[in-house]
């Protein structure tokens, strides 16, 4: 009789893991980025607000001159 041969194939190919490495990296990236970028959009409107209230005193103190200046050419009794 003929010998019967019998191959067994071990199909069960897992990766290195890799790819997982790779995919905590760039979560861990992407959180560091959105930290950041809402960092710097915090600090834009301070500076924006800051600006703003400048703005607003610099106005009042032109209108107290000008009120003063008004004063001084028609003086009341």
């Amino acid at each position: 009789m003929a010998e019967e041969k019998t191959v067994i194939v071990d199909r069960d190919s897992r990766g290195s893991g890799s790819g997982w490495v790779i995919a905590i990296v760039l979560i861990i990236a992407l959180l560091v980025g959105v930290y950041f970028l809402s960092g710097m959009a915090g600090s834009e409107a301070s500076k924006n607000n800051a600006v703003s209230e400048a703005a607003g005193q610099v106005g009042n103190a032109a209108k107290q001159v000008g009120d003063a200046a008004k004063d001084v050419a028609n003086p009341s009794k």
